[in-house]
C-alpha cells in the first residue's frame, strides 16, 4: 500500500473550496487501464466503484456484484504503478448484516489494496460508519440517491427536490460527518441542496449530478470514455467517443484479415535465407 496514497487521502479529506482549494477530481475505475488512465490524467483519487458490476461484468444493475468480486477488481486497480489514494465501495450485502461483517468485509478491501471504503446511506448507517473508523478504516459516506437503494426507492431519481425531502438528506448529511466519515458524495441532488451541505459541511462533498458548487467532481471513467450501451444521465459530461474509435478498429483489422492485407511482411518473423534454402 502506497504511503504517498495515504498522505494524499488524508490532505484531501481537509481539502474544501471554502478555504480557496481547488476542486478535487475523482474517476471511478474498474481495472488497471482504467487507473491508469486516471493517474496519467491528473486525477486526484479514483473510486473503485460498484457500477463495475455493469461496465465491467455485465450484470444489470449494481445489486448483483458480489463482495468477492468487488476485492479481485480492488486489487487490480491497487497492483497499477500509482499513488493515486483508492476508495473501494462496499457493495450491497457486504454491511448491511451486522457492523461485526462490515468490518471483517472492509478489512478484506483493505487487504486488497484500498485506502478507504465508501458506504452508502445517511442516518441508517451512522453505526456502521461509527464501527468501520473504531476499526481504523477511514469512510467515504454517500447520500442522496443511493443505487443500492433501489428496491426501496423504486427508481433513480433525484432526491431532496422539496422541502421535506431535502431536509432529510441534510439531516443525512450531518449524521455521517459526525458518525467520522472522511468525505461525502453526494448525488442527483438539486444545487442549491448540494450547495448547502458543502457549506455547511466540514468534510469535502463530492458531487455527481450536484451542480457546481461542491468541493468535489467524480465522474465513472467508461462514462466521460464515451464507452457503454444506452443514454447516459443528465449530469454526464461525454469526453470522447472511445467505443465509436475502438468500434472503428476492429473492423479495419477485420476487413484487412479477410482482403489478406493482415499481417504484412513487416509483421511477420522470417527464418534466414539459408535455412529456408
Amino acid at each position: 500500500m502506497s504511503s504517498t496514497a495515504i498522505k494524499s487521502f488524508h490532505q484531501l479529506s481537509s481539502r474544501k473550496i471554502s478555504n480557496g482549494a481547488q476542486p478535487i477530481v475523482m474517476v471511478t475505475v474498474c481495472d488497471s487501464p482504467t487507473m491508469r488512465y486516471a493517474t496519467q490524467g491528473g486525477a486526484d483519487i479514483v473510486l473503485v466503484g460498484d457500477s463495475a458490476a455493469m461496465v465491467m461484468l455485465g450484470y444489470e444493475s449494481t445489486m448483483q456484484m458480489s463482495h468477492k468480486e468487488m476485492e479481485v477488481i480492488v486489487g487490480a486497480v491497487a497492483r497499477t504503478e500509482s499513488d493515486l489514494p483508492i476508495v473501494a465501495d462496499m457493495v450491497w450485502g457486504s454491511y448491511h448484516v451486522s457492523d461485526e461483517k462490515a468490518v471483517k468485509n472492509a478489512i478484506e478491501l483493505i487487504h486488497a489494496g484500498a485506502n478507504a471504503v465508501k458506504v452508502e446511506g445517511g442516518i441508517e448507517r451512522v453505526g456502521t460508519i461509527q464501527a468501520l473508523v473504531s476499526a481504523q478504516i477511514p469512510v467515504i459516506a454517500h447520500v442522496g440517491l443511493t443505487p443500492q437503494s433501489i428496491l426501496e426507492l423504486g427508481s433513480y431519481s433525484v432526491q431532496g427536490k422539496d422541502f421535506s425531502r431535502a431536509q432529510r438528506v441534510l439531516e443525512d448529511a450531518r449524521a455521517v460527518q459526525n458518525a467520522g466519515a472522511s468525505m461525502l458524495v453526494v448525488e442527483c441532488v438539486p444545487d442549491a441542496l448540494s450547495r448547502a451541505i458543502t457549506e455547511e459541511l466540514d468534510i469535502p462533498v463530492i458531487g455527481i449530478g450536484a451542480g457546481r458548487h461542491v468541493d468535489g467532481q467524480v465522474l465513472v471513467m467508461n462514462d466521460l470514455l464515451g464507452i457503454g450501451a444506452g443514454t447516459p444521465p443528465k449530469f454526464v459530461r461525454k469526453y470522447e467517443n472511445v467505443e465509436s474509435i475502438a468500434t472503428k478498429a476492429v473492423a479495419c483489422f477485420a476487413a484487412d484479415v479477410r482482403e489478406g492485407n493482415f499481417p504484412s511482411s513487416e509483421e511477420t518473423y522470417h527464418m534466414a535465407d539459408d535455412v529456408v534454402s
